[in-house]
């Protein structure tokens, strides 16, 4: 029976990728072009010095992977949601390597109920046959996994994001106030440090530079990949008085100010949610030392 259905797996398989290569549809002229410049678009967000480099013999097969898997994604007119793209920039990670590990964890999920099941199987206990929904939900959850991985790092990384700008804010106000202008004070600020947020601003400028836009609509970009309000809040204010230095300075001053109360008031509520979890740790922990100090007496009394 176990031969019988694995035969039918792989001519099920079979049939359905003979059936997926002939029902591709054509690509048209404006779709091609259009797809090619969403590979230009990716593919320059991919150069900077934050995008996921890695460059190892696995990782390069699995981007081929992922490469194939958003191919047919783009043949059949389907993106990803803009806070996943989002999170996607932020965390610096490419769409192919997002995807691969998508895929490579659902079909890992799929297997380990195979595997855990296939002892009990040897020893007689239960059939081979694994139950399709058992397959189905171990191939949910190892999919799920990769996606609420990249949300938790895009979380921490947008917040350390948001205190880097705070900062930046500060020294673009400083170097406005020695009489620079905007496009060098920007330059100046971002030159101060090679952390990898200061750095993702300083290549955005570079970038800006040589595609001859201004930097504060580079930056307008910036947040809009990494979704981020506060950059472009920047972006905005700076587009509005680029020509009048003192009230761009007393503006980033008061952004930077704004910026570090909201993050002193975030650290204050997640340090009261850590305190009343501790508390309720501290509870259980005494109601469980009451129940053992009463669990002979009451036993004794019962007995």
């Amino acid at each position: 029976m176990s031969l019988v259905m694995l035969a039918g797996a792989v001519a099920g398989l079979g049939v359905l990728v003979v059936v997926w290569l002939v029902a591709q549809p054509r690509t048209t002229g404006p779709v091609a072009l259009a797809l090619l410049d969403q590979r230009l678009a990716r593919g320059r967000r991919e150069a900077s010095l934050t995008a996921d480099r890695r460059h190892t013999e696995e990782s390069q097969r699995m981007r081929r992977v992922g490469a194939r898997i958003g191919d047919v994604l783009d043949s059949q007119g389907l993106r990803l949601p803009a806070r996943l793209e989002a999170d996607l920039g932020i965390v610096g990670q490419s769409r192919e390597m997002f995807l691969a590990r998508i895929a490579g964890g659902a079909l890992l999920g799929g297997v380990l109920p195979n595997c855990a099941l296939l002892p009990f199987a040897l020893l007689g206990q239960i059939g081979f046959a694994v139950p399709l929904w058992l397959v189905l939900i171990g191939a949910l959850v190892g999919g799920v996994i990769p996606y609420l991985e990249l949300a938790r790092q895009a979380e921490e990384k947008r917040r350390a994001f948001r205190h880097m700008v705070s900062a930046f804010l500060d020294l673009v106000a400083m170097n406005l106030a020695v009489g620079r202008g905007v496009p060098e004070a920007l330059q100046a600020a971002a030159s101060i440090s090679d952390s990898w947020g200061v750095v993702r601003i300083r290549d955005t400028l570079e970038s800006a530079k040589l595609q001859g836009i201004t930097p504060w609509y580079a930056l307008g970009q910036l947040g809009e990949e990494v979704d981020v309000d506060e950059l472009r809040d920047l972006a905005a204010a700076l587009a509005l008085v680029a020509e009048d230095g003192a009230k761009v300075r007393e503006s980033l001053t008061a952004r930077a100010a704004s910026m570090r109360h909201r993050e002193l008031a975030d650290a204050e509520a997640k340090a009261e949610e850590r305190s009343q979890s501790m508390l309720v740790a501290q509870l259980l922990l005494c109601v469980g030392f009451l129940v053992f100090l009463i669990y002979p007496s009451l036993a004794r009394v019962l007995a």
